[in-house]
């Protein structure tokens, strides 16, 4: 429910908890806190399981087509963002625009390279900067507009 407040607007929870952020609704796309964290620890998972699987399983592929660093730099930023989406997660109210601009960041930088580096598809390689731009949306989002709260 949605409560407008002269200039501000307050939010109503089903706990029937009331707060307000200047003139924004808080709005979390769809996701409780529950569910963010359980979706970070599931990304969490998966960067401990890739890095793992490539650096054990995928051994001789990446010997093969030198694509090792591709892979790596994949888990990397994945495990970072992951941590942050667990951070973001806990955070009360969820910071919603972070946290989603991180999922998908995750998904098309990490996904892309991961998918490059397993089939040596080059043109994958122009998916990973849409990836690049969520994850600094992300950030950028968190140093200025988080600031404001």
């Amino acid at each position: 429910m949605l409560i407008k407040l002269g200039k501000k607007q307050s939010h109503v929870c089903k706990a029937g908890k009331r707060f307000a952020r200047g003139h924004f609704q808080i709005n979390t796309g769809g996701v409780n806190q529950l569910l963010a964290t359980r979706i970070a620890a599931a990304m969490g998972f998966l960067a401990v399981a890739l890095g793992a699987f490539g650096a054990h399983g995928l051994k001789e592929l990446f010997a093969q087509n030198g694509m090792a660093g591709v892979w790596e730099k994949a888990v990397f930023y994945h495990f970072i963002h992951a941590v942050m989406l667990f951070v973001l997660a806990e955070r009360k109210p969820l910071p919603a625009v972070a946290w989603w601009s991180f999922l998908t960041g995750i998904l098309f930088f990490s996904g892309s390279l991961y998918l490059l580096a397993v089939t040596n598809v080059l043109w994958l390689g122009a998916v990973t900067p849409v990836g690049g731009v969520g994850l600094l949306f992300g950030w950028g989002w968190l140093a200025f507009k988080s600031a404001r709260g």
